[in-house]
């Protein structure tokens, strides 16, 4: 027993050096004001700025805008839009803009951040123009020296990540707790461990890489998080490892936003998957591999908490003072990270409540709290009778205008659902039999409204299929638009969606499938 408290307090203990030391370091970020400072002098990279984009077309407009208004030399740049599946009419914003290159992916699904940035850097691995990529999302919007400042971080650093401001006004509670922590994370560990020449994660929202470790790597990997923390890892292996640079910063509107963390399951199998190559000659991929092992705050405080009573009992390997002034050290740490954290008294307060959030949150994902979870909900705890699927969709407010929204089908123990959301507004019908009963209460509740949603079952092409099953979520399509494979009436599902959508005020065949009787 006594052996496996002195390895957790060797553990916590080295823990709480490299924290403090950070902390310590974090004070002087004189070089990340400097390089601002003189950042309009730096030899001008050619940037190739690759936008992705699943139905921003008001954020992507804006990007585009600020963009175009940029203290950069417009014949140092080029953009690259990758639309994605794009139903908002996103196109359209580019009929009169000959200079952006424009990858309009249709009629294959949503293929994914990931997949769309692959198929463009085939296409580009030839131009000896560029230098470096910037890869930046649709929803971000941008100052007017942001190229600048990105092209004089990338005379210090190949690879670049940056911070991320948003509004908080319209979160929730827990989402303003987590986006305290991400800010908190981002303006201390992340610039701390740049400062001492360390790695930092990747983050896809907004990543600057130079061309030519993208031709030596083969692409990017920006499928999840996840992923991208095992990409950076490869960049430290490469010796090119990712920084953060605070002066490069975007905005985005916090429902866009998503907090992510890679998790722990993934983190300890990385670490077990890299440790082998670690005795090498490459000290930042050895030390951004050990970094996988950071503790959360309850493992640091419930180890101090076992050792500090151990030593006070009994005869332990250090003196029991010596265990209280390495405690000390640590809280007196977090109070020198906060110093240039740049977090408002609030933000401070949401910060110091984090540990209870992710406490909360270890709690609810525990094993034995799910099974008597779904217990309690479902006796007969048949986890497959819940099923959900996600979907992005346009909806018609008034004859013009048209707003993203989504749409959540949930089939729960029999019963059907459907979750609409718009921003942070949500609105779940009741449970039916049918999902397509579902479908007609939503498309009610939205008519008040004035609102249409862009669906097939919302489309006067589209007719329905009663085909004995439940959820009658099939039809057929009777639009003439040309067709290689299928001709006369093309099959379909009443959440897919075209350009070719014409809205009726009453959909008949809806009216006429909700008031037959359910066919068992």
């Amino acid at each position: 027993m006594e052996i496996i408290l002195d390895i957790l307090f060797l553990y916590v203990l080295i823990y709480t050096i490299y924290f403090v030391a950070l902390a310590i370091r974090n004070l002087n970020d004189n070089p990340f004001r400097i390089s601002k400072r003189y950042a309009q002098y730096d030899e001008k990279d050619s940037i190739a700025v690759v936008i992705y984009a699943h139905n921003n077309k008001v954020t992507l407009a804006n990007l585009i805008k600020e963009l175009k208004s940029q203290d950069y030399p417009f014949d140092s740049f080029k953009m690259f839009v990758l639309l994605d599946n794009c139903i908002d009419g996103s196109e359209t914003l580019f009929e009169h803009e000959p200079y952006i290159k424009v990858v309009n992916i249709r009629d294959v699904g949503t293929i994914g951040k990931d997949q769309a940035i692959s198929m463009l850097l085939e296409k580009l691995k030839a131009d000896q123009t560029i230098d470096s990529y910037l890869f930046i999302d649709g929803d971000r919007s941008v100052p007017t020296d942001f190229l600048s400042t990105v092209n004089a971080a990338l005379s210090q650093h190949s690879v670049l990540s940056g911070e991320t401001l948003m509004t908080t006004q319209a979160l929730g509670p827990i989402d303003q707790i987590k986006a305290a922590y991400q800010k908190y994370h981002m303006n201390f560990i992340r610039q701390a461990r740049t400062l001492f020449g360390l790695a930092a994660s990747a983050d896809s929202g907004v990543f600057i890489i130079k061309k030519d470790i993208v031709d030596r790597v083969g692409a990017v990997d920006f499928k999840n998080v996840n992923e991208e923390l095992k990409y950076s890892l490869l960049l430290s292996k490469i010796k090119f490892p990712c920084s953060y640079n605070s002066n490069i910063q975007t905005y985005v509107d916090t429902t866009n936003y998503e907090f992510r963390k890679p998790r722990l399951s993934y983190r300890l199998n990385l670490f077990k998957n890299c440790f082998t190559q670690i005795f090498s000659s490459n000290p930042v991929y050895a030390e951004h591999t050990m970094s996988l092992l950071y503790p959360n705050i309850w493992l640091v405080m419930l180890i101090y908490a076992a050792v500090l009573k151990h030593s006070y009992a009994y005869r332990f390997m250090v003196d029991f003072k010596i265990v209280v002034f390495a405690f000390m050290m640590l809280s007196i740490g977090f109070i020198i990270s906060l110093v240039n954290s740049k977090l408002s008294a609030k933000e401070i307060v949401q910060l110091c409540l984090y540990p209870i959030y992710s406490i909360c949150h270890i709690i609810k994902n525990l094993p034995p709290v799910r099974i008597v979870k779904a217990k309690i909900m479902n006796p007969e705890n048949k986890e497959s009778d819940i099923e959900k699927m996600g979907l992005d969709v346009l909806v018609n407010v008034g004859e013009k205008q048209q707003i993203p929204c989504k749409l959540e089908f949930i089939s729960e123990y029999g019963l059907a659902k459907i979750k609409f959301i718009y921003k942070n507004r949500k609105f779940t019908t009741n449970s039916h039999i049918r999902m397509i009963d579902a479908l007609k209460e939503l498309e009610d509740k939205l008519k008040e409204y004035k609102f249409i949603i862009r669906i097939c079952s919302s489309c006067k092409h589209f007719h329905s299929c009663i085909d004995g099953s439940t959820n009658v979520l099939k039809g057929t399509c009777d639009n003439q638009f040309p067709s290689i494979d299928v001709t006369g009436d093309k099959p379909t599902l009443v959440w897919n969606t075209c350009s070719e959508f014409k809205p009726v005020e009453v959909n008949p065949e809806i009216e006429q499938l909700a008031k037959e009787e359910h066919v068992v």
